[in-house]
């Protein structure tokens, strides 16, 4: 019987060499933690966590103040099973529970959701994290998408970003896409392929444009590394993204991983931009 707190005993037969140096990495490790710990208490001191998104002061680093967390919308039912666009109430839905605009045409992606709405909460977590080199805000941002797609990361064989062209990339020094999927792949235990896809054409800034506009735009504009579509090959994708806006970004990189072989592909992404419409409660 051993002690809480002791190290555990070496199975039977072991030798005294293989005892010690069972023993000894046990007290390593006990050393290791109280080390981290007083380390992590000495740096709160010396440097205390402030909220991500201000100034105030915050008890445990990477976290959010009261006020600036209730400044956040998080997207809850009623949305559209499809696309994931929040309703103002369920009388919105068809009777399989989709938005008018997926009833109408379906995307060939199977599902999206989204872990908050874009408004002023989401964008002061989303904009430094997009264009002021925070990419700290990755992890908080990403635990909020893994409870949001739970669903989708459950039944994930792969995750993947949707990737930015090489010009963003090197103008940024990252791609905040493919941070989000590395922390919501590890998160979840998911492998995750940054690099399954690319963009072989820049696009301009879709974000005032409609969203036929946007399909045109993106059409064409994405394609497998080479090597990819043995990856995929009859595995579900889960595609990760910051923003989800009119989904024509999500709906032209699902079409070429299905045209490659994916056996299916969902959307997660760490904010929607809702349907006006829908989220005053009007149908379309």
């Amino acid at each position: 019987m051993r002690v809480s707190g002791s190290p555990p005993a070496p199975p039977d037969g072991a030798g005294p060499a293989v005892a010690g140096a069972a023993g000894l990495r046990a007290r390593i490790g006990v050393v290791g933690a109280v080390a981290a710990g007083l380390l992590r208490a000495t740096l709160d001191a010396l440097l205390p966590p402030h909220c991500l998104t201000c100034e105030a002061e915050v008890t445990v680093q990477g976290t959010l103040c009261a006020a600036c967390f209730r400044e956040l919308n998080f997207i809850t039912e009623p949305l559209c099973v499809r696309c994931g666009v929040p309703f103002a109430h369920a009388g919105l839905a068809d009777s399989r529970g989709q938005c008018p605009g997926c009833a109408a045409a379906p995307p060939a992606f199977a599902a999206a959701r989204a872990a908050l709405r874009y408004d002023e909460g989401a964008k002061r977590l989303i904009l430094p994290f997009k264009h002021a080199d925070r990419t700290e805000l990755a992890a908080p941002l990403a635990a909020q998408m893994a409870r949001a797609g739970a669903a989708l990361l459950a039944r994930a064989d792969l995750v993947a970003p949707v990737p930015a062209h090489w010009r963003r990339r090197l103008a940024r020094r990252y791609d905040q896409a493919a941070l989000l999927a590395r922390a919501v792949a590890r998160l979840a235990r998911r492998p995750c392929a940054p690099d399954l896809l690319r963009r072989t054409r820049a696009t301009p800034a879709l974000g005032e444009r409609g969203a036929a506009e946007r399909a045109a735009l993106v059409g064409g504009a994405f394609a497998l590394r080479r090597g990819g579509a043995a990856r995929i090959a009859g595995r579900r994708v889960l595609l990760v993204d910051d923003v989800l806006t009119s989904g024509a970004t999500a709906e032209a990189c699902a079409r070429v991983l299905l045209r490659a072989g994916a056996a299916a592909v969902d959307v997660l992404a760490a904010a929607r931009v809702p349907d006006p419409r829908l989220a005053a409660g009007e149908a379309p």
